[in-house]
């Protein structure tokens, strides 16, 4: 067997691996598999490509580069790995989505140097006898565009999720009309390119598909963030794609549409369960306050202490508690398993109610409460808790707010209007863990602070939960 051959086969494994790795994460109890069986794929993939241009005469100023890059790598990964907190995962996700279409940026210049820039060049000789050359022209411009919006749009994200500028969208004049303009001029020019490439076309794609990217997440509001990073995940996995084509990788191939397919459809997951269609996360919406109607009163919040709600959880036969990202930032999970360990161990039936969005990030919420040791069974989507809110005697909101906000059921105004929501307000009590009563991350007043049966317990999320452990 030929070095070539075995890297196809050890390729070929890797990409397995990817899939085992796609399914195992499909579920609680196999997601550290899943986990590994990526590792192992990578890796596998990493040293095969190495061998493969080992062979192929890679010079050794070459070589020492690329050991050098793999090292930097190995190392930059290690170091975040383990010191990122589970909060700020999302924007460390949004950031590695950047360098996904940073490389795809430079493999397309890449191509367009070492093929176009040299018509009568050996490379463009050998695929002109192919009748590939064509082809060649559109994966450099196509990979270029893809690649430079999920460079600038993942930056944004991280920005955003980082809080180092302002989640609310950018609203500029005429937003939508500027996007759709940017798309057909986009379009125009990657035939531009496609027929008679040059360097003007391809610098004006890649200069427009930077403005874009930047442009529609820039524009998109603070509630529509989990999508927006699915979305990411799924342009990363394309540009990977549109790479592979270029350097004749199919694994690359098979791993960007592996990556693509399955980011598109998980934000067709999260966009359905926000009621929302792409197109509307890409118009934005999500973060502009709908003007309060004339004389709206909401009426006085009532405020509880630990004490008064660990009485009323010792006489709870039916506890739910409802997680968000007010609980990952105050790293709350493990009092919060403490906690419903306790009420158990008294003979409670204590479960969790998870929103598809809750937190940045999809499971962002199950991650938390895994890495507590929480029962996987007791762990509950929406659509398996929301029946079961009218028979529960409480409700603990923790650090969570447009998740449970009744507008999206009940204020056909608000921008939360038709968004499925946790319908805590059905129970018999409800308490609501937070800091403070402002609006969540979509910047909307949430009602249910006011309703009568709902009780404000002010605080950092962890020292109340402790608190009532102790009154327990």
């Amino acid at each position: 067997m030929t070095v070539t051959h075995a890297a196809q086969a050890a390729h070929l494994v890797a990409a397995l691996l990817f899939i085992l790795a796609l399914a195992g994460l499909s579920r609680h109890e196999s997601a550290r598999l899943g986990n590994a069986f990526g590792m192992l794929g990578m890796g596998i993939a990493l040293v095969a490509t190495a061998v493969l241009a080992a062979d192929r005469g890679l010079g050794a100023g070459a070589a020492a580069l690329l050991a050098l890059a793999l090292l930097a790598g190995a190392l930059v990964g290690l170091h975040r790995a383990r010191g990122v907190e589970m909060t700020g995962m999302p924007e460390l996700i949004a950031l590695l989505h950047s360098f996904v279409g940073l490389a795809a940026v430079l493999v397309g210049w890449n191509g367009f140097l070492e093929v176009e820039r040299h018509p009568d060049g050996t490379e463009a000789a050998a695929l002109d006898a192919l009748g590939t050359l064509g082809i060649h022209h559109a994966e450099v411009a196509l990979g270029v565009l893809i690649g430079a919006v999920t460079f600038t749009g993942s930056v944004v994200a991280h920005l955003k999720l980082a809080g180092r500028i302002a989640g609310r969208p950018l609203v500029l004049p005429g937003k939508n009309a500027l996007n759709l303009g940017a798309l057909a001029l986009l379009a125009a020019l990657t035939v531009w390119f496609t027929a008679a490439p040059a360097l003007a076309p391809l610098a004006a794609v890649t200069v427009l598909a930077l403005a874009l990217g930047w442009h529609l997440v820039a524009s998109i509001g603070g509630g529509d963030m989990p999508v927006v990073v699915s979305m990411l995940n799924s342009y990363s996995g394309w540009a990977a794609a549109a790479s592979g084509f270029l350097l004749g990788s199919d694994l690359l191939i098979v791993t960007g549409a592996l990556v693509g397919s399955s980011g598109a459809y998980l934000s067709y997951l999260m966009c359905r369960a926000m009621n929302r269609s792409f197109l509307a996360v890409i118009a934005g919406g999500f973060g502009i306050e709908a003007p309060a109607a004339p004389g709206t009163d909401h009426g006085e919040h009532q405020e509880i202490t630990a004490e008064a709600a660990a009485e009323l959880l010792a006489t709870a036969r039916s506890v739910v508690i409802t997680p968000g990202y007010g609980m990952a930032v105050a790293q709350a999970q493990y009092p919060v398993a403490e906690l419903a360990a306790k009420l158990r161990a008294r003979g409670a039936d204590v479960r969790f109610g998870i929103h598809p969005v809750a937190g940045r990030l999809p499971g962002h919420m199950n991650v938390l409460l895994a890495e507590a040791k929480v029962p996987y069974d007791i762990v509950l989507e929406m659509d398996e808790i929301n029946g079961d809110f009218a028979r529960t005697d409480v409700v603990l909101v923790i650090g969570a707010n447009d998740t449970v906000n009744p507008a999206g059921a009940e204020a056909p105004g608000s921008p939360l209007a038709g968004m499925p929501v946790l319908t805590v307000w059905e129970a018999g009590q409800v308490v609501v863990f937070k800091r403070s009563m402002a609006s969540g991350y979509a910047g909307v007043q949430n009602p249910l602070f006011f309703r009568p049966n709902t009780a404000m317990l002010f605080g950092d999320a962890k020292d109340r939960v402790e608190d009532i452990v102790a009154a327990l």
